[in-house]
């Protein structure tokens, strides 16, 4: 399927630079979105590295403090115990974990002789080496690190600590991932292990990207829809003028130069070029009307001096001689005339006109029918149309024949079809035999072919309606012309 019939819009200056400005402005958005995510996930991985580094630290001063401390309430135990007279060691203290340790797990930190990784876990190379870079540069003395991620449901410390903390017992905790970080300290002082949720992804990542997209279209295509619109507004009405005096060259119309200025130079030197080219038409005219008048008037004086001639045998030459100049030269004035009618298209039955044409050469006994005829009716010169068909069916019967002559509608077009059975045109030449003065007969007798201009005067005339003559070989031999008419804007009824 042709593009411009699905996406006709993007087939106009405005659509295409629309279009590539929208596909620029798409890439370059996903290219930041892109950025944005990788920046966003490089501020995640530096919050994790930052914030076990510095539990870890943190970890390692409370412990100092929680020693000191220690001393200190000991060595006042001490002191009431030895004026009380009693036990020098004072209270029994309960079983299990040590002050200092109850104190660490409080802040959800972990004290172990060993660190060991569950089964199918993995080390993350790349946030060991981050989290060493900045323990090394707190001065945080440390044998190896070990970084991996599991289920907090899996996690034995993370479960303990949930069944004493509610707020810790959210829908879904389970499922979360969690950082386990284990930090192996120098002399033998075991493992501190720290434990961090994985922080959650923005769900809200692609609304700011999305707002600020949309905010840019409307922005961007409004201000470059103003421009252009600016810009090819004045384009399509050249287009249209252009179009017009195509069809109708007589008829220079100048247009008032709109836009910018280099539209406004461009359709200034439009209608200084059509003033020219009607000049030049109406010169055309005055000329080929004065030189027809000039050769018929001797043409036709030779016609009356012939009559002097004796020999029988040589006037009817000469006369047949003055014919074929005379054919000729109408021919040329028609071909020069063509789209310079006063007169405007009428309204006409294309099938009675057909039917009209096809009367003319069964009336003189030669082998045309009409095979197929739809009723349409269209908006066309029916003398120039009349005179397309006499000559493509002047053709068939010379060179084919016969003639059989078909009035269809086909995608908006009237189409009159003329078929033959002559040996047709090589498909090399069917373009130059519709050059003036063209022929497949090298001769210039009218008795078998004449002067090579009824195919062009056929082309020009389908031209000056919008349409077109096609020429093409039929399969089982012959020749098919086709005169098609555009229906489009004109009246038509099957």
């Amino acid at each position: 399927m042709d593009t411009s019939k699905r996406l006709p819009f993007a087939q106009s200056l405005l659509g295409q630079v629309m279009l590539v400005v929208a596909i620029g402005l798409f890439l370059g958005q996903a290219i930041s979105a892109i950025l944005l995510y990788q920046a966003a996930e490089q501020r995640r991985e530096t919050a994790v590295v930052n914030a076990i580094a510095f539990r870890l630290v943190a970890m390692e001063e409370r412990e100092e403090r929680i020693e000191r401390r220690m001393e200190r309430r000991d060595e006042l135990r001490g002191d009431r115990t030895r004026n009380r007279g009693g036990n020098l060691l004072g209270p029994p203290r309960r079983s299990g974990d040590s002050d200092n340790e109850r104190e660490i797990r409080r802040f959800g930190l972990e004290r172990s002789d060993e660190f060991q990784l569950q089964t199918n876990e993995q080390r993350d190379a790349e946030l060991e080496e981050s989290i060493a870079t900045v323990l090394g540069e707190q001065l945080f003395e440390f044998e190896q690190i070990i970084v991996t991620k599991r289920l907090a449901g899996q996690d034995r410390f993370v479960v303990e600590r949930a069944k004493t903390r509610p707020r810790l017992r959210q829908p879904g905790w389970q499922k979360r991932q969690i950082f386990v970080v284990g930090v192996q300290l120098p002399d033998a002082q075991g493992w501190r292990i720290v434990r961090l949720p994985e922080p959650l992804r923005p769900s809200a990542f692609a609304r700011p990207v999305i707002i600020q997209t949309l905010m840019t279209f409307f922005i961007l295509f409004g201000l470059l829809y103003l421009v252009l619109r600016r810009i090819t507004r004045p384009l399509a009405h050249l287009t249209t003028r252009v179009d017009a005096f195509a069809l109708n060259p007589d008829k220079a119309v100048a247009l008032d130069p709109s836009g910018p200025r280099d539209i406004r130079q461009l359709m200034a030197a439009h209608n200084a070029m059509e003033a020219r080219i009607a000049a030049m038409l109406d010169e055309k005219d005055v000329m080929l009307g004065a030189i027809g008048h000039d050769l018929k008037t001797p043409l036709a004086a030779l016609r009356v001096r012939i009559e002097s001639v004796s020999d029988d045998r040589q006037r009817a030459r000469m006369a047949e001689s003055i014919e074929d100049i005379t054919n000729t030269l109408d021919d040329i004035l028609s071909l020069a005339r063509i789209g310079r009618t006063s007169t405007e298209p009428e309204r006409a039955n294309l099938t009675a006109l057909s039917e009209a044409v096809v009367d003319e050469f069964d009336d003189l006994g030669e082998p045309v029918e009409l095979v197929e005829a739809s009723r349409i009716v269209a908006r066309v010169h029916v003398t120039w149309v009349k005179r397309a068909l006499r000559n493509l069916i002047s053709n068939a019967v010379r060179y084919g024949q016969n003639a059989r002559i078909s009035l269809t509608e086909e995608g908006g077009d009237a189409v009159i079809a003329i078929e033959d059975n002559g040996p047709g045109i090589p498909d090399d030449q069917i373009a130059a035999m519709l050059e003036p003065f063209a022929r497949g007969e090298a001769s210039r007798n009218r008795a078998t072919g004449g002067a090579g201009l009824g195919l062009t005067l056929a082309r020009a005339i389908a031209e000056q309606h919008g349409g077109m003559l096609k020429l093409s070989n039929l399969e089982v031999g012959g020749l098919r012309a086709e005169l098609r008419f555009p229906l489009a804007g004109i009246e038509a009824s099957a």
